[in-house]
């Protein structure tokens, strides 16, 4: 029997935004850290946060335990508005001052054109860097909106400010 094969019309997301995430363990805290995130990273997808249109939980890896998620979003203002809002905000603040162990990276992909990627607490090269050019995350750097050369302002203030990081 052949293959069953399909396709999908996006016409109706023409700002359709794909991210992928993931966080590595690099020690045994790193476990606990990455144990504690699943039941609100799965809290906060059952909360429907609007624009949210898909959650996949993703295994990268098991030596190094390394796990994350591909989310579909409806358009990069309300993946942007969800990630400057709680729970996410205090996530990654709380990251930032203590990053628990484990490493945390994301690229952010567009249906209009670009993308853009940001690797924290990460040695090894993954994704975008394992063939780009690696920069600080600073300056016009910092902002997802920025790195992705997006026009206009966030609708909130930013979690982390780059003085903190």
């Amino acid at each position: 029997m052949p293959a069953q094969r399909a396709t999908v019309d996006l016409s109706s997301f023409p700002d359709l935004v794909v991210i992928y995430l993931g966080m590595r363990v690099h020690s045994l805290r790193g476990v606990r850290t990455l144990i504690g995130f699943g039941p609100k990273i799965s809290a906060s997808v059952a909360a429907k946060p609007e624009g949210l249109l898909c959650h996949e939980p993703i295994i990268y890896s098991m030596f190094p335990l390394h796990v994350g998620m591909r989310q579909y979003w409806n358009g990069f203002e309300s993946l942007e508005t969800w990630a400057r809002s709680l729970p996410h905000s205090n996530w990654w603040g709380a990251f930032s001052r203590d990053p628990g162990g484990v490493g945390f990276w994301h690229e952010t992909y567009f249906m209009r054109g670009g993308m853009e990627g940001v690797y924290d607490n990460l040695d090894d090269a993954l994704g975008l860097t394992a063939f780009a050019p690696v920069r600080p995350a600073k300056g016009a750097m910092f902002s997802a909106r920025r790195r992705a050369g997006l026009p206009g302002t966030p609708a909130q203030t930013a979690p982390v400010e780059e003085d903190q990081v």
